[in-house]
């Protein structure tokens, strides 16, 4: 019998981040989940672990911030003595015509969504490259990190550098063991964009294949790319979007 692997999900406490945490867990991962909110995160520890499956620690904090980093890799390796598959989910979306987009906003977004990312990739790899069988990173990215969307220039840009992140690591990354990608959601059904009670009806205009993605169609997904089924795998990005990209119309018409 294959022992569990260990997973690592920030930004888990809702939506997209504690789907992808709750599908590891059913398919036979012990996950440790961060949310930057302490209450999200109690939650979520508490609902996953009613699944019976492995075992659910939560962690909470700013996943950018190299002491939190640290805390979540310590947790892992302390409870379960691995790091296996990592999910640098947690991230930020700040809005603004390019115009008058402010420093503060732009270097929030850099912050949490390039270097968080970096920072969480580069302190779990520094497990996986010891292990024998490696492990698995997936980058959260965005449909916006391919195609145009207004009032979303900072945001787009940190996505395209996060996939440009995992496409450069493969170079260190691969000879270690370790294979990386990146997942794209398009329009997604959560908490956050539920509360626009326009959003379905947009979105599934807007989407060839009908409606918005649910959390589901996007979790799904990530478990395959950090599954050994997508074992020579690497480098790539995977756009969940209902073919959204391929036609891109805008939703402001």
């Amino acid at each position: 019998m294959k022992p569990q692997k260990v997973a690592i999900v920030t930004g888990a406490g809702q939506g997209i981040g504690l789907e992808i945490a709750r599908k590891l867990l059913i398919t036979g991962s012990h996950v440790i989940l961060n949310d930057l909110e302490k209450g999200l995160t109690e939650e979520a520890v508490a609902s996953l672990s009613q699944l019976g499956k492995g075992a659910v620690l939560g962690c909470s904090g700013d996943s950018s911030s190299g002491e939190v980093i640290s805390e979540i890799i310590d947790l892992a390796m302390h409870h379960f003595g691995s790091v296996d598959q990592v999910v640098a989910n947690a991230g930020i979306t700040l809005f603004g015509n390019f115009l008058d987009y402010s420093r503060e906003d732009f270097f929030e977004v850099t912050r949490i969504n390039q270097a968080g990312s970096f920072f969480l990739t580069q302190a779990a790899a520094r497990i996986m490259k010891g292990q024998p069988n490696g492990g698995s990173i997936l980058l959260t990215s965005s449909v916006t990190a391919h195609q145009s969307h207004e009032n979303l220039a900072a945001y787009a840009m940190s996505k395209a550098a996060v996939e440009m992140l995992a496409k450069n690591l493969v170079i260190e990354l691969a000879p270690l063991g370790i294979r990386i990608n990146t997942i794209a959601p398009g329009a997604t059904l959560t908490e956050r964009t539920t509360s626009d009670p326009n959003y379905v009806s947009t979105w599934s205009r807007l989407t060839p294949l009908g409606r918005p993605a649910n959390t589901t169609d996007i979790a799904e997904a990530a478990a395959f790319l950090l599954s050994d089924a997508a074992r020579h795998i690497t480098g790539q990005s995977l756009i969940v979007d209902g073919g959204w990209t391929s036609i891109s119309p805008s939703p402001y018409g």
